[in-house]
């Protein structure tokens, strides 16, 4: 891996990217095939306390937010197909953004990092375009590959997540406004490989922005 991220070129960019989507994929495949979705009040697939084994699938965007919360006249098919437009759209232009950076010599770190969230962006956004078709449903049961009908048409599958890092859990003092008294857990949300490459690329490239140059 060390000499794959020394001096690295468009090749050694393209090797990265797909042995992160590779990683990506595979997981999402496995659990799809191995396991049903981990519904409300069922015991995780692994339960190690900070850390759970789940299987989710997100319709909308990070954190299971719904592009149809933030704008309330699209139903719900309409906003899954925006937001996979979206997704193809912003996966060619991070694509192009890379190309540029390779091509204009970037630093090697700046290249890393959009690496990391192009490969984060492909990973899900092939959940987005194909799962539908290619996985039977995984509610109740264990899903099938390549059945003779999807779950769900081209371009509005569900992305796979199943990493959970529920850190600490507490109850709110009743005096704060609103959530007084509400329990809250740190850090609750569910998500996948591809999801922690994109966070990882942009919590490196704010870290270390005065040494690349966007």
């Amino acid at each position: 891996m060390n000499y794959l991220l020394k001096n690295i070129d468009a090749k050694k960019s393209v090797i990265f990217i797909l042995l992160l989507i590779f990683l990506d994929q595979f997981v999402k495949i496995y659990i799809k095939l191995n396991y049903p979705l981990t519904t409300y009040g069922e015991s995780p697939i692994i339960d190690l306390g900070f850390f759970k084994l789940l299987f989710i699938e997100n319709k909308g965007m990070a954190m299971g937010a719904k592009l149809n919360n933030l704008i309330p006249f699209l139903d719900d098919n309409t906003a899954k197909l925006i937001l996979t437009i979206f997704r193809i759209f912003a996966c060619i232009g991070i694509g192009f953004w890379l190309k540029s950076i390779i091509k204009n010599k970037g630093s090697q770190l700046l290249i890393v990092c959009v690496c990391l969230i192009f490969a984060g962006a492909v990973g899900n956004l092939i959940d987005s375009v194909f799962y539908g078709l290619v996985f039977s449903s995984s509610y109740g049961q264990v899903a099938s590959l390549f059945p003779e009908s999807g779950y769900a048409p081209l371009f509005y599958g569900s992305v796979v997540d199943m990493i959970q890092f529920p850190l600490a859990t507490w109850n709110w003092p009743s005096w704060v406004p609103f959530i007084g008294g509400d329990q809250y857990t740190f850090f609750e949300y569910v998500f996948n490989f591809a999801d922690s490459y994109i966070s990882t690329g942009v919590i490196l490239l704010l870290i270390f922005n005065k040494k690349v140059s966007l």
